[in-house]
């Protein structure tokens, strides 16, 4: 049987409920590192309290619940024509990147969703990748944040040739300069209960948390969300780029290269490659794990607003 992939590309689901509270934006501040000193993140009467703008990443799992929710249960979703049977138990989180359009409140209300079209799908003699976009909308259908995201599903077939047909991207990485070093790098450690709060941000998936599923896995036990340390990289390059003011961060984007446990040490080093939109500097990163020696976040890409003096 012959699929014509093409035909998946602009597929639209139908729209997601998504919601959020202030206990939500400070939970996710916790599960990507906030310290007790990061009042502008974690204390709701700070003056300079705000969302940290990666936070949307997590409501395409959140959606509009409240509680803790089973994760076989959200990994399911329509049928998309074109595409051959994937099987979701051999599927990684490749690549995540969010453009924010309009400063995120700090509580949803009701009304909001995410309007979600397929924009990609690239057949290769690995698997399958499909790459998604999702545009967070308001009550009045105000777009707030454009997200995109890559799943590869690993072995995966349709036709067996390569193929690949994408209609819209997000902004992608320069190279590392290789001629100097980094303008800013910046350290931090996750705790060995780091992805017991990040999954309170709605990620429930039992890898994060059973360590005999993760050995079943082949990951020696659990391995921390991508996400959390996408969000570690994003508060780490606020923090010394625009001397943490969360809303100089416009863009923001990565491809998961490797896991991280809970307890490990990253480090992002960031290069200045550019001027970039409405006063930003571009960015490009990447974040290593000094634990493993391996780099877990690669292709980083960022635009921020720089504030004075904030080169090392």
């Amino acid at each position: 049987m012959s699929y014509d992939l093409g035909k998946a590309v602009g597929f639209k689901s139908k729209d997601q409920p998504v919601s959020w509270t202030r206990k939500d934006i400070i939970t996710y501040a916790l599960g990507v590192g906030a310290k007790h000193d990061d009042l502008s993140l974690v204390y709701e009467l700070d003056k300079s309290w705000a969302p940290l703008p990666t936070y949307p990443v997590v409501l395409g799992l959140k959606g509009d619940d409240q509680d803790v929710t089973l994760f076989a249960a959200k990994t399911g979703g329509e049928p998309v024509p074109g595409l051959p049977k994937l099987n979701s138990k051999r599927v990684v989180h490749a690549t995540q990147s969010i453009e924010i359009l309009k400063d995120l409140p700090v509580a949803s209300g009701s009304g909001w969703k995410l309007s979600r079209r397929v924009v990609g799908v690239h057949e290769n003699k690995s698997g399958i990748i499909i790459d998604n976009e999702a545009i967070l909308l308001d009550a009045h259908d105000v777009p707030y944040a454009k997200l995109y995201s890559s799943a590869f599903y690993l072995g995966s077939k349709a036709n067996g040739d390569k193929f690949s047909k994408a209609v819209a991207a997000p902004p992608q990485a320069k190279p590392v300069p290789k001629d100097r070093k980094p303008d800013w790098v910046v350290r931090d450690k996750t705790t060995p209960e780091q992805a017991l709060i990040y999954r309170l941000s709605g990620d429930y998936n039992p890898l994060h948390i059973d360590p005999e599923l993760g050995k079943a896995m082949g990951f020696g036990g659990v391995i921390l969300h991508g996400l959390s340390s996408y969000g570690f990289a994003a508060r780490g390059l606020i923090q010394v780029i625009a001397n943490g003011n969360s809303r100089a961060l416009t863009v923001f984007g990565a491809r998961f290269t490797s896991p991280v446990k809970p307890g490990d040490e990253l480090e992002t080093s960031a290069w200045e490659v550019g001027p970039g939109p409405n006063g930003t500097s571009e960015i490009t990163f990447i974040t290593k794990n000094l634990t493993s020696g391996k780099v877990a976040l690669g292709n980083g890409v960022a635009f921020i607003k720089k504030a004075e003096k904030s080169k090392l």
